[in-house]
């Protein structure tokens, strides 16, 4: 994908705020400090554009950016070790679950985890919920340079078992750009197919 054209659009912090649902959107979501702006960054080979951060937590609103003027990226707030109030994080649920069920120009949910880590509670009943709401979903295992082939491969079936996704979870590295066309094969298929809440196989 040859990326001509990215801009921020807004921050949103209430559902009424949202802007008009007009062209498809690709929300990412995750732990605070999966590397969601790596990604994103990677994806769209612009250093900076999504703002990484040292504090986990930072991005406490749903951030609209788009694409060539022909898609969205949405990114979610983080969930998991975020250093903020109690209180604010549980404003961030009802944001994020009124987005997810009620977008129509949702596509698609990339799921991002560290693929260090092992899949914890919020994990299973996120990717649940999102299958239960038929809402399209992809995992994403990060930082996959920092570990073996072999780590690797244990990871993909543990992560794939537990969340039980009937897709590959597809390895990315910022480091190294692996697993990039992979996920851009994905978010073109939904673009040109325009489906929306229909599980990923």
């Amino acid at each position: 994908m040859k990326i001509t054209d990215a801009c921020f659009i807004k921050s949103v912090y209430h559902l009424q705020d949202l802007p008009n649902p007009v062209l498809p959107e690709f929300a990412f979501s995750g732990r605070s400090n999966v590397g969601k702006s790596s990604l994103i960054n990677t994806l769209l080979n612009r250093k900076g554009f999504a703002k990484t951060s040292a504090t986990p937590g930072r991005t406490q609103s749903i951030n609209f950016m788009e694409i060539n003027r022909a898609f969205c990226f949405v990114d979610l707030p983080g969930y998991g070790y975020a250093n903020v109030p109690l209180s604010v994080r549980k404003k961030w649920l009802p944001l994020i679950e009124g987005y997810l069920k009620n977008r129509p120009t949702l596509r698609l949910v990339i799921i991002l985890a560290d693929v260090r880590r092992e899949p914890q509670e919020e994990e299973t009943l996120y990717a649940a919920w999102l299958k239960q709401h038929d809402i399209p979903l992809v995992v994403v295992l990060t930082k996959v340079d920092k570990v073996s082939k072999q780590q690797q491969i244990k990871s993909l079936r543990l992560w794939k078992n537990r969340l039980g996704i009937g897709g590959e979870p597809i390895l990315f590295s910022a480091a190294t750009g692996e697993g990039k066309e992979r996920i851009w094969k994905h978010l073109i298929h939904f673009i040109k197919s325009h489906k929306t809440h229909k599980e990923l196989d």
